[in-house]
């Protein structure tokens, strides 16, 4: 059987600020399944699919937790207790299986005597949620410090895309999806932009932007063999477009695919507002090659947007501060139907940014939000299981996920 390790400990010292746990399981699909949760909580990662690896596993990557699946049955279970109690193990025992199984009560009670500390069985089949609570108090609450250097992530290949889904408000049915910068820090585990993404003026922001571009057109391709094309929104600073050769450039790196029906570049309102010449001419440029841009996060600055001669962008979302909670906040439906007077005035689609409740996106329906996006509908994930995500909510299908 093959072993993956998800995380590579042996750089950036040995400080551990993220908890990491082992998955061992003969069945790759489980793994994976197990993989993917665990890193949506944050979590670290190493893999096991042989018991031999078990003990290079503890040397390499100390992890917190071992979760054990059962799916090569009890042999198995009994050779990596016995590893993790000759280690001396310090960290906890999760088993996965049947919870009235003999095998499994007896190789919760072996743990036991080993003098494991072994957390209550893990029943399956199961969900996220249910395995999430059962590692509660395992969950992250530390956060890196001091910052890691972007140039430091970009250099050593930490950064990947996640995506979080757009929704149309009528059909709740997704027609889009925002890309999202992660790190998957060796220590720390996945990592959001705040702690590695400091201001307009980082030096490594082009570079940044330059793999996200490429990234995303990698990402689109994975997604048509998947589920079909789908439109992808990328967040790009707008000095990344400061000129025509950068436009150009942008230009060439978009798919060569007949199914391609264009990207959209998402730049804040704030920067939008402060350089709007700029971003207009961009926009005009870009919108030849199916490329849009949208303005991101607009909120109280709108009327700078209001009487402009032209309106070159295909999109507004709405900064979430003024969508969540909305459903009870006058002030904050008061913004927004501003705002989507503006939007209707110029043509361009409007999304809800940050929409949690069921109570807020009917709110954002009723006044006409064209899109919505936030938890309700998914935390941001990676690209594997957004696609099929997106293949079985457009094909009507139930994502069924489980250990077993």
């Amino acid at each position: 059987m093959e072993t993956q390790t998800t995380n590579t400990f042996a750089t950036f010292g040995r400080r551990k600020a993220r908890s990491c746990i082992c998955i061992v399981d003969r069945k790759p699909h489980i793994r994976t399944f197990l993989r993917n949760s665990l890193e949506e909580l944050e979590f670290a990662t190493c893999e096991c699919g042989e018991n031999a690896q078990v003990e290079a596993a503890l040397q390499e990557h100390r992890p917190d937790l071992v979760v054990l699946g059962l799916s090569a049955g009890g042999e198995q279970g009994v050779h990596v207790l016995n590893t993790l109690a000759a280690k001396k193990f310090a960290g906890k025992v999760l088993l996965l299986g049947p919870r009235v199984s003999p095998m499994v009560r007896a190789l919760q009670q072996l743990g036991e005597q080993l003098n494991l500390e072994m957390l209550p069985v893990l029943s399956t089949p199961f969900s996220s949620e249910n395995l999430r609570d059962s590692i509660t108090g395992l969950l992250p609450v530390e956060v890196p410090q001091p910052p890691v250097e972007l140039t430091e992530a970009l250099s050593a290949g930490w950064l990947e895309l996640w995506y979080e889904p757009k929704v149309d408000t009528r059909t709740v049915t997704v027609v889009g999806a925002e890309a999202l910068i992660r790190m998957r820090h060796p220590t720390w585990g996945i990592v959001t932009p705040a702690y590695f993404l400091s201001d307009d003026g980082d030096p490594g922001l082009r570079a940044l932007s330059e793999f996200t571009i490429a990234q995303a057109t990698r990402d689109w391709h994975e997604f048509v063999v998947e589920s079909g094309p789908i439109e992808i929104a990328i967040n790009l600073p707008l000095a990344v477009l400061a000129d025509q050769d950068s436009i150009r450039e942008f230009c060439l790196k978009m798919p060569n695919h007949p199914a391609f029906e264009g990207m959209i570049a998402e730049i804040n309102g704030i920067e939008v507002i402060r350089s709007l010449e700029r971003a207009k001419t961009a926009a005009r440029l870009l919108r030849f090659h199916n490329i849009g841009i949208s303005i991101d996060n607009l909120g109280a600055e709108w009327p700078a947007l209001v009487d402009i001669d032209d309106f070159p962008f295909v999109e507004i979302k709405v900064d979430r501060k003024f969508i969540t909670g909305c459903a009870d906040d006058q002030l904050k439906q008061a913004v927004c139907r501003r705002i989507l007077d503006l939007g209707r005035r110029y043509g361009a689609p409007t999304v809800a940014e940050g929409v949690e409740t069921i109570a807020d996106f009917l709110a954002v329906r009723a006044m006409g939000f064209d899109r919505a996006q936030g938890f309700l509908f998914s935390k941001p994930v990676g690209p594997k299981k957004f696609a099929r995500t997106v293949l079985l909510r457009r094909t009507g299908g139930d994502e069924r996920e489980g250990g077993t």
